[in-house]
């Protein structure tokens, strides 16, 4: 594991927030995500996000949790850091999922502004800090106003970063002009990763660091190449690769992540399963799915078509062999 590691270099690019997948009878299908998680480290990601939103993570128990992190590090095998989702609403269920992510062998916890609740910025700070208190496992906020209600604001945020416990951001706002106005606040070593898909590359652009995504589990190589492009100055070329996956951003950002797991069922790697309140797919939403997957079909996205797989083929995917 990754004790305050200073500078976190490794927390950048394309980092993919991995479903959890289940097989029919509601459990964890471990095999799936072993193929998932070694997808991923074969194209050279720096770091894994286990158990968190596209994980479904306030649907897992204590000892789902537990397996999922713990089967993450030992795949990784140092090969890549694995960030544990941990967070919660209730401060001392927050520090329980943390704990238990250290005791796992995670590398750091990805902990949420606590939502429903609505606390002040003094509530969000002190929360955040008596968490960084119980553990020695770095923290990356996770500020999603649209889930959560409250933002973290960026006067917090900078009284957070003072602590070199705190190593990043995955900032869900959509906020591009959020990078250069938290520069100067911040010290050199925090990172900064849009949380959300369709405007990483003008985040890349304005001087984030990187992206938790979600997309990044469907075409791995394509985001992997659109982040070094703008890296290397490659601005037009990076906006091009991003302009095709745009009608699969679009989906992903609706219904994920039933969307998600469609998409990756139709590529041979899970079964589209998931929990209650989430359920799959209507038709229409699912035909968009495979449209969207067409339009990129040539990149060679697909494994080896599973058994499982072949009903959801043939409900009319452009996908079909």
């Amino acid at each position: 594991m990754t004790y305050l590691v200073e500078p976190a270099t490794w927390l950048a690019g394309y980092i993919p927030d991995l479903p959890t997948p289940f097989d029919e009878d509601d459990r964890i299908d471990i095999t799936a995500l072993a193929k998932l998680r070694e997808r991923q480290i074969g194209v050279g990601v720096s770091a894994i996000v286990v158990a968190e939103l596209a994980g479904e993570d306030s649907t897992l128990t204590p000892a789902e949790h537990d397996t999922i992190v713990r089967t993450a590090v030992e795949i990784a095998a140092g090969r890549v850091r694995v960030i544990a989702g941990a967070g919660s609403n209730s401060t001392s269920q927050a520090i329980e999922l943390t704990r238990r992510a250290e005791a796992a062998g995670a590398d750091a916890v990805l902990s949420v502004v606590p939502y429903y609740n609505k606390p002040m910025q003094a509530g969000i700070h002190a929360h955040f800090q008596t968490i960084a208190d119980s553990t020695a496992l770095p923290i990356i906020l996770h500020d999603i106003p649209s889930r959560t209600i409250r933002e973290l604001s960026d006067d917090t945020l900078a009284r957070l970063a003072e602590s070199k416990q705190f190593i990043g951001l995955r900032d869900g706002t959509g906020d591009i002009a959020r990078p250069p106005r938290l520069r100067p606040l911040l010290p050199p070593r925090f990172r900064l990763l849009s949380g959300n898909d369709a405007p990483a590359l003008a985040f890349f652009a304005n001087g984030g660091d990187g992206c938790i995504s979600m997309i990044s589990n469907i075409a791995p190589e394509l985001c992997q190449i659109i982040f070094s492009s703008c890296r290397q100055g490659r601005l037009q070329s990076a906006r091009y690769l991003q302009h095709r996956l745009a009608p699969l951003t679009a989906s992903l950002s609706k219904e994920s992540p039933a969307v998600l797991k469609y998409a990756l069922c139709l590529l041979g790697f899970m079964s589209p399963a998931t929990r209650l309140p989430i359920v799959e797919l209507a038709d229409s939403a699912k035909a968009e799915v495979a449209s969207a997957i067409a339009e990129i079909s040539d990149e060679d996205l697909a494994c080896p078509i599973e058994s499982w797989r072949e009903p959801y083929l043939r409900e009319g995917s452009a996908l079909t062999p």
